[in-house]
């Protein structure tokens, strides 16, 4: 079974929309925040309900994670050496029915993504860009850790 904590490191940053009789706007990330550490590229990924894109980490990458719409499960577990959480899971719901925050996942956290809602989308502001010919990500089956997926009712 796996043994859930806070990943250190991991960091949820709560998002303020800005909403008025148009709409709303809501900054995702500024170069000038704190935990930005710099820019690679920006891509978004959907995932349909009930479908897992797991696990992968990166050695050098630290992954932004954002919600915009929908509403996804994000699994984590601690793989560092010398980390305080090494080996411990963590799971975070974001999107319209979690938090509307920005999730940062350093590097060697395992990670991945399960939709929550018919259709959720995911962007995701890397630190590195993607390299085609020797990718930064290793890859582990999602049988691994797959306790972690489970719904649970509260």
């Amino acid at each position: 079974m796996a043994e859930f904590a806070e990943i250190d490191g991991v960091q949820r940053i709560p998002l303020k929309r800005h909403v008025d009789d148009r709409g709303y706007l809501m900054e995702i990330m500024r170069s000038d925040s704190p935990y930005f550490k710099k820019f690679g590229q920006i891509y978004m990924t959907t995932c349909n309900r009930g479908v897992i894109k797991a696990w992968h980490m990166h050695k050098q990458q630290t992954d932004y994670f954002f919600v915009p719409f929908g509403t996804a499960k994000i699994g984590l577990h601690d793989t560092r050496e010398n980390s305080k959480t090494k080996g411990k899971y963590q799971t975070v719901i974001l999107g319209e029915a979690g938090d509307e925050a920005l999730l940062i996942i350093p590097p060697l956290v395992m990670h991945g993504m399960m939709g929550l809602s018919d259709l959720c989308g995911i962007i995701n502001i890397p630190t590195e860009l993607f390299n085609y010919k020797d990718p930064d990500e290793f890859r582990k089956p999602l049988s691994e850790y797959e306790d972690i997926w489970t719904i649970q009712n509260r």
